[in-house]
């Protein structure tokens, strides 16, 4: 019997979803076995987001139950199923968690977020809470020699998001950024924007931890007890505002801080997850500056290549975004979900099974 066999003759550890509103439970499971195109791949790091405390708490639209959550995933591929497209065994890869047909409109045209037929690893099937997942080959991102499994599985989620909402918010050299929420998203989006050319990028954050981190990262920091943050930006630019607004949180409150912190033709990307509406007044808001809003949905495959060769150059070091590494225990993880779930969580909580 070789030794891939072997592997999945036995079982793994998982944590699951069993109901909505209940604490996940640690369970043993079957190992999973790469199907046709697939890689059987053995986490060494899963991030912990807090769309996984929305999946848990039950305001996620789960399509199935049980489930593993997770889908910051990185890990080393330990087997391989029929047709498998230049992954090798042994390979050190990140899961892009966005599993697409590549065929449809959507697909050809770069929005495979949008794919009529997407499917999400850790929401539509098993994630990255376990000792092993499988995914679609074509998933697989290649780790640059150096890079540690739990960075790249930060950037799987939230490095790559805020690089598609800088993206969509079209951030040039020498513009002004405010990143509203400083969680690991915040963090994330902190460095990149001092990476693509930002010339002052504003941290809002409540918790001094992350304000913290975030003036570490070059930001110029926000307390909101020291008054509107709105407020403190214009005060800061000169009554400018900034150029490019990122709303990471998902509460109105911040989502209209965003808006009043742009300047003329300003650009407000929303990527924090709400369903509360919020208050945009019609001429003094947006028509009277020419603000823009945008919404950010996820991120596509070719800012995971873009993130990789950041990381490989040296520009984006994502260490200090990793505030902590847990083990693949039911407590300990789920102490971290509540956390998130009251916006008290570390900037990037990370399972390392």
């Amino acid at each position: 019997m070789n030794a891939e066999a072997s592997i999945l003759q036995h079982p793994m550890r998982a944590l699951v979803i069993v109901e909505p509103g209940r604490p996940l439970e640690l369970r043993d499971l079957p190992r999973p076995e790469p199907g046709p195109g697939e890689l059987l791949v053995q986490v060494e790091a899963a991030g912990i987001c807090h769309s996984d405390a929305h999946y848990r708490d039950g305001t996620g639209n789960l399509t199935r139950l049980p489930l593993i959550p997770g889908h910051e995933i990185a890990g080393k591929v330990v087997g391989l199923g029929s047709e498998h497209r230049g992954i090798p065994l042994g390979a050190r890869v990140a899961l892009h968690y966005l599993v697409t047909c590549g065929r449809c409109e959507r697909c050809a045209r770069g929005l495979e977020q949008f794919c009529d037929e997407v499917a999400m690893l850790g929401k539509d099937l098993p994630g990255g809470y376990a000792e092993y997942v499988v995914a679609p080959a074509a998933n697989a991102v290649r780790l640059p020699d150096l890079l540690d499994p739990a960075e790249a599985a930060v950037m799987m989620c939230s490095t790559a998001t805020a690089l598609h909402a800088l993206d969509k918010a079209r951030l040039r050299p020498g513009e002004t950024v405010a990143v509203f929420g400083a969680g690991g998203l915040g963090q994330s989006a902190v460095k990149l924007a001092r990476v693509l050319g930002a010339s002052a990028v504003y941290a809002v954050e409540v918790a001094p931890a992350k304000r913290a981190a975030a003036a570490r990262s070059g930001a110029i920091t926000i307390d909101p007890a020291d008054g509107p943050p709105e407020r403190q930006i214009r005060e800061l630019t000169r009554g400018r505002g900034v150029d490019v607004a990122l709303e990471l949180v998902g509460l109105p409150l911040t989502a209209e801080q965003a808006v009043a912190a742009v300047g003329v033709q300003g650009r407000v990307a929303l990527a924090g997850l709400s369903r509360e509406p919020f208050r945009v007044r019609s001429y003094p808001d947006v028509l009277g500056r020419e603000l823009e809003l945008i919404g950010v949905s996820d991120h596509r495959r070719e800012e995971l290549d873009r993130l990789m060769e950041l990381a490989r150059t040296g520009a984006l070091e994502l260490g200090s975004v990793v505030a902590e590494r847990l083990p693949l225990e039911a407590d300990a993880v789920n102490e971290r979900l509540d956390a998130l779930a009251s916006f008290r969580g570390a900037t990037r909580s990370v399972i390392t099974p």
